[in-house]
């Protein structure tokens, strides 16, 4: 049978996901009476609750007597490492632009790497029925970022389709409508090369593993394309690390190929080419090779981009800890966290000199954030840090910051307050033009460590309407101090039960971020201060009775309900001297010194 392999790439949002679905239902892979669900391919149950792909995931579909290994990729720039991965195991791929938005950074990050790898990539404006959709804008947009990547001749050269993913429908040319992707399958057929590596079938076992997971039947399961020979269950085989030396040797116990959504047993053995996971070995990760036992010569790996935001994970020793979570020792977070560095390459775990907190460096404070957020479902209590950009030293000695390309979409009223809170952060603008719809489209290059904590004073400023895209640039000189946070923190001095009249005289201090009869202790922030400072307050007071009478009704107590922080917002909001902690039930912020007359002199001594 014929192969061809094949990723879709494209920034968040831009329908991949609905497009695979589309793809998967129009190929037969499902029966007529079988229940499907939306955006079948984000099975994890982050990737459903927050409606992105976190994971690249394969599936196959078949056409017209040939094989297509389909890649679905995420979008978000912070899990742009799982991108850098999987392009080296396909020979094409499918750009998607949304035909409204255009050309956005991801996209252009996506591409170029794409265009790096020698990729021929096919244009799919997507969204076309979108209301105010513009696929001309779009194409001409697209062939624009072409040239200013460097695309050879022949890339240049790239054909472009027009769907819509979530009708199910593609064409060549909006004059002739479609009702099916009929027209995309066969594009991705004739367009795509079938893989190079089909000519080295005769040759010894070789592949270079690319995605990682576990399986609690078959243990540790292996991703990539067999560049050369056949995997056959029981064969022997051994693993290399990059440099060439011998990690491990086993047997192949299990060879499985993506079919439609499942991954099915080949007892055949596959061939060179073709996507399949692989199980039987117990220490060989990502971009280690597989190989016979006669190879000794790894396959060489793509290098992947240096993570440029990092925070400290350590263990929960606040006076609530150790009562909603069952794994606190320091030594587990540590085998937790050294188990994600392993799976996920864009991650990097290092140990501090305390030995009971780790730094964690990463993409982007989401990246994180669903790290954090799944070890929280799995039982762990833990303490963050404040994110931190990741510096580097130039040649001159000089300290170096992350600088990121950031695409803002507002309404034409939140322009000027957009634009001034980010000029005060040390952004500077690119370009500026409306986007239409009574939108302007803002172009800005920004230090990373600006746009820490900026996302909840954004929405607060557009009202809920502003959509901010950020994603990796390059690396430029210190630009200077940045203002943090402009309010202080309500904190609690002392332990126990908050109470409802407390709360209630606190309320015209500020906003309260827990509710009556909750646990609370010395040091735990419990609200945001309405002015600069930080207050230290006491939300236990009870009101005092007496066995007197008074002529006037008791004041009825009626709180404001609390704002409760998601774990972003609170990873987002805390200053260096504060830390959030994480339980299975609960998040709090607090202080990283609890007693308040030793904050008070380390704020002396600093």
């Amino acid at each position: 049978m014929n192969l061809r392999n094949v990723a879709i790439i494209a920034h968040v949002d831009h329908g991949k996901t609905t497009l695979v679905d589309q793809l998967l239902a129009q190929s037969g892979v499902f029966r007529a009476n079988e229940a499907t669900t939306e955006r079948a391919m984000d099975s994890n149950d982050q990737e459903r609750e927050r409606g992105i792909t976190i994971l690249a995931k394969a599936t196959s579909v078949v056409w017209k007597d040939t094989r297509v290994n389909i890649i679905d990729t995420p979008g978000h720039a912070d899990f742009g490492g799982e991108v850098e991965r999987i392009l080296g195991m396909v020979d094409g791929c499918v750009l998607l632009v949304d035909a409204e938005e255009g050309v956005m950074p991801q996209t252009k990050f996506v591409l170029t790497k794409a265009l790096k790898m020698g990729l021929r990539p096919i244009l799919c404006i997507n969204k076309v029925d979108r209301a105010h959709a513009d696929p001309d804008r779009v194409h001409l947009e697209t062939i624009d970022l072409f040239a200013a990547i460097g695309a050879t001749d022949e890339q240049l050269d790239f054909p472009h389709i027009y769907a819509s993913g979530r009708s199910g429908w593609a064409t060549l040319d909006l004059n002739q409508p479609s009702d099916t992707l009929a027209p995309l399958f066969d594009l991705i057929v004739s367009h795509v090369p079938a893989p190079k590596q089909q000519a080295n079938a005769d040759k010894p076992f070789q592949m270079l593993n690319v995605l990682i997971e576990s399986d609690p039947f078959l243990g540790r399961l292996l991703t990539g394309r067999i560049e050369s020979g056949k995997a056959v269950p029981g064969m022997p085989i051994k693993a290399l690390s990059r440099d060439g030396k011998t990690i491990e040797q086993g047997r192949i116990t299990k060879v499985l190929a993506f079919r439609g959504l499942k991954r099915q047993p080949v007892e055949e053995g596959a061939e060179a080419g073709d996507i399949v996971a692989i199980a039987g070995m117990a220490k060989a990760t990502v971009a280690d090779t597989l190989c016979a036992l006669e190879l000794n010569e790894a396959l060489p790996a793509q290098p992947i981009d240096p993570p440029t935001i990092s925070m400290t994970v350590a263990v929960n020793d606040s006076p609530l800890a150790g009562r909603e979570g069952d794994k606190v020792q320091s030594r587990v977070i540590r085998d937790r966290l050294l188990k994600e560095a392993e799976a996920n390459v864009a991650i990097r775990v290092t140990e501090t000199p305390g030995s009971d907190a780790y730094e964690v460096a990463g993409r982007g404070e989401l990246q994180l954030g669903v790290l954090v957020e799944n070890m929280r479902r799995e039982g762990f209590e833990l303490s963050i840090s404040r994110p931190r950009v990741v510096y580097q030293t130039g040649e001159n000695g000089e300290r170096l910051e992350p600088i990121e390309d950031v695409v803002i979409d507002v309404d034409d009223e939140f322009t000027g307050v957009v634009i001034e809170k980010l000029s005060a952060r040390k952004a500077e603008l690119k370009d500026m033009g409306p986007s239409g719809a009574g939108k302007t489209r803002i172009q800005l290059a920004c230090p990373s460590r600006s746009l820490i904590g900026y996302q909840g004073e954004f929405l607060t400023d557009t009202r809920g309407s502003g959509v901010l895209n950020r994603v990796f640039s390059h690396y430029e000189p210190h630009k200077g101090s940045i203002e943090g946070r402009l309010k202080g923190v309500l904190v609690s001095n002392s332990d126990g039960e908050t109470a409802a009249y407390a709360l209630w005289n606190l309320e015209e201090r500020g906003v309260m971020f827990v509710g009556a009869g909750e646990k609370t202790y010395q040091g735990m922030i419990i609200g945001e201060n309405s002015r600069s400072d930080d207050l230290d307050v006491n939300p236990m007071k009870a009101k005092q009775l007496t066995n007197v009478r008074a002529s006037g009704k008791d004041e009825a107590v009626r709180l404001t309900p609390p704002r409760r922080p998601s774990l972003e917002q609170a990873i987002a909001y805390i200053e260096e001297d504060e830390l959030v902690e994480v339980t299975p039930k609960s998040i709090r912020l607090r202080k990283q010194v609890l007693n308040p007359s030793f904050r008070k002199k380390r704020v002396r001594e600093d």
